[in-house]
């Protein structure tokens, strides 16, 4: 929970559940620098809300044997919390808990919730963090393989970020039939990314902050940036846009260094002075995305993408600022084209970047925001979960 992702894509939702009557308790595994540096904002989150949080030690160095016995310790507390309070449901975030969470459902009849954030197994593959040439990873690999169809077939409710995931799974000759699944997309909350409560004051301090001149046009990117995301090619973009726009400037709002970015940079051509890199809070990035004319990100777009949804999509689209992206990542194309939030690239060549060259006065503001409201609403997201958690007793 004290990293982003959690703070903006596990806590809001759990808030909103807490408030339509479920009550949580929330185990989690926190890296320790994250965790002694955000302890008490997010212990004061789960407080408020009445969330019982429980967590845990992350340690990812040790391999196989350390991650197996973390495996174990999550096991023993979910039993142990199960004991005490009598659960109805098991919500399971990815592939780790669910192992623990269908033995649950087995052994104690709960309902069980799998919500597989995308195809984890082939995620660590495309990724190069597992090798199938090594014998090891081939066998954990096939291991995770076999158990995801477990999941889907066991579950009493699974969750696809995208339609592109969900018609994927239900292409697979082992599924079952009759499974259940709901698309829920990664959402934003509307309240925090809302341009209409970023004041002029604060637009001029964050411009003073970075060295950033009214009229400069800023490039802007959200996020961490790692297995997925092309810094490479998005910087081969900013360099076609720096021809057409010579004042332009590239913005990253992320946690990543800067002297990375700026080496990369470097390499290819692009002065130093036109790399800016902030790391902020999650509530203090809607302030940053308005300095944005416009937001890129590139992905790539490998056969486990294919149930992935950017969170940074749904939050630069309800800033009203228009995208470009690339093809072939979840639903991530299809949404842009519905509500014309940016343009999209087949290819990454610099005819193709040239011809992609976003001008913020040839999109309609208001149109990107109502897209962002009527795909990505928190609200609307929190409001598919309870008819999950509905529908698993009806």
């Amino acid at each position: 929970m004290t990293d982003p992702l959690g703070q903006s894509q596990v806590l809001p939702y759990l808030k909103g559940l807490t408030q339509k009557g479920y009550q949580f308790h929330l185990i989690s595994f926190e890296k320790n620098e994250k965790f002694n540096q955000h302890k008490r904002h997010i212990q004061t989150i789960c407080d408020e809300a009445g969330i019982v949080w429980h967590p845990q030690d992350y340690r990812n160095e040790g391999g196989l044997k350390k991650t197996i016995r973390q495996v174990q310790k999550m096991k023993k507390v979910a039993t142990y919390l199960h004991q005490r309070h009598q659960f109805e449901i098991v919500h399971c975030r990815s592939y780790i808990s669910a192992l623990i969470g269908m033995k649950l459902k087995r052994k104690y009849g709960l309902k069980f919730v799998f919500d597989m954030r995308g195809f984890w197994a082939d995620e660590r593959i495309d990724g190069g963090i597992w090798s199938l040439k090594n014998p090891v990873y081939k066998t954990i690999y096939n291991y995770f393989k076999r158990k995801e169809i477990q999941f889907f077939n066991t579950s009493d409710y699974t969750i696809s970020l995208t339609d592109n995931g969900k018609n994927e799974i239900l292409s697979w000759p082992k599924i079952k039939k009759d499974i259940r699944i709901q698309v829920i997309p990664c959402c934003v909350d509307l309240n925090l990314f809302d341009p209409k409560k970023i004041n002029n004051q604060q637009l001029n301090e964050a411009q003073s902050k970075l060295n950033l001149e009214p009229d400069q046009y800023v490039l802007g990117y959200v996020g961490s940036i790692g297995t997925w995301y092309m810094l490479d090619e998005m910087l081969d973009y900013f360099k076609v846009l720096q021809s057409e726009k010579n004042n332009a400037k590239f913005l990253f709002v992320s946690g990543e260094s800067k002297s990375k970015i700026v080496t990369e940079a470097e390499a290819k051509g692009i002065d130093s002075s036109r790399i800016e890199v902030i790391s902020v809070l999650h509530n203090e990035v809607p302030l940053y995305i308005s300095l944005f004319d416009a937001s890129i990100f590139f992905i790539r777009a490998t056969y486990s993408k294919k149930a992935s949804s950017p969170t940074k999509q749904g939050e630069i689209m309800a800033m009203g600022i228009p995208l470009v992206c690339n093809s072939g990542v979840g639903d991530t194309d299809e949404i842009v084209k519905r509500y014309h939030a940016g343009n999209v690239i087949e290819t990454f060549d610099e005819k193709s970047y040239a011809s992609n060259i976003i001008d913020a006065s040839s999109f309609n503001i208001e149109e990107i925001k109502q897209g962002a409201a009527s795909y990505f609403s928190l609200k609307e997201g929190v409001e598919r979960y309870a008819t999950v958690y509905k529908s698993i007793y009806e």
